[in-house]
């Protein structure tokens, strides 16, 4: 019977209307079979796409890292060269020649302020040399090494400075208090000449320091009449708490380029 159902279906189509119609009536249950794998290869898809949309955002946000890492080290770079821009600006003002030194070290406990620099011996650094930076005082060279040298700022308690009032000449020595942001004057007399906002440069006195430098500004003049002598305070203009580069000014010799 198949046979002949076969035969005759080839021959006339007779079988075809037939077809048609268990077709038609096969499709929705080949839509329904087949809609798990679609769902499948939908969610597949899908998942695909997200991961790469993660990974692709995670691509953005490490090379925007990146971005913002060099971003910041060109504003760094910028201020170094604004502030080494200030640095030689200050050297081609000054009288003597002068060595640039970078700090490779800083102790600055209340007993002893003192910096590491990375000049020495072999650049003709010696002991009690005078250090500056672009604004003012820093300090003095105390130790030398081939390689390095330890500088004792002007804040260090045990530290004394002569210095006088550019305003008038008046003389006296700024002592260090253990704080990097103020020296002290305790041997002027009550009727002494000096005012808030003075500034006080090096006198020269003491072989130290040359005189005309810059030191600080009196930040306060503290009179009490049971006492013959003032209490007066100074604001350093150096950066002393902040430095990264200073100026060794040195003996005598031509000025260097």
């Amino acid at each position: 019977m198949s046979f002949g159902l076969l035969l005759v279906d080839h021959r006339d189509g007779l079988l075809e209307p037939i077809q048609d119609s268990l077709s038609a009536i096969a499709q929705p249950i080949r839509f329904i079979a087949s809609f798990p794998d679609r769902v499948g290869q939908l969610a597949t898809e899908i998942t695909t796409s997200r991961r790469e949309l993660i990974q692709e955002n995670q691509r953005l946000k490490d090379r925007q890292q990146v971005y913002q890492a060099r971003l910041q080290r060109l504003d760094a770079l910028e201020v170094e060269n604004i502030r080494l821009r200030s640095l030689l600006d200050s050297s081609y003002e000054l009288e003597r020649p002068v060595v640039i030194a970078e700090l490779t070290a800083v102790d600055l406990d209340p007993f002893n302020h003192l910096i590491q620099i990375n000049k020495g011996l072999r650049d003709s650094i010696t002991a009690g040399q005078p250090v500056i930076d672009a604004n003012g005082v820093i300090g003095q060279v105390e130790t030398v090494s081939p390689f390095t040298a330890t500088v004792r700022l002007i804040s260090d308690p045990s530290h004394g400075i002569p210095v006088q009032v550019n305003r008038n000449g008046l003389r006296s020595v700024a002592f260090g208090t253990g704080r990097t942001d103020t020296l002290t004057i305790t041997s002027l007399p009550n009727n002494a000449s000096i005012e808030v906002g003075d500034l006080l440069v090096t006198s020269g006195l003491g072989g130290r320091f040359p005189a005309g430098y810059p030191v600080g500004e009196v930040r306060s003049v503290s009179i009490d009449e049971s006492k013959a002598f003032s209490s007066i305070d100074v604001k350093p203009l150096g950066a002393l708490g902040r430095v990264e580069e200073v100026l060794l000014i040195e003996e005598g010799g031509n000025r260097r380029e």
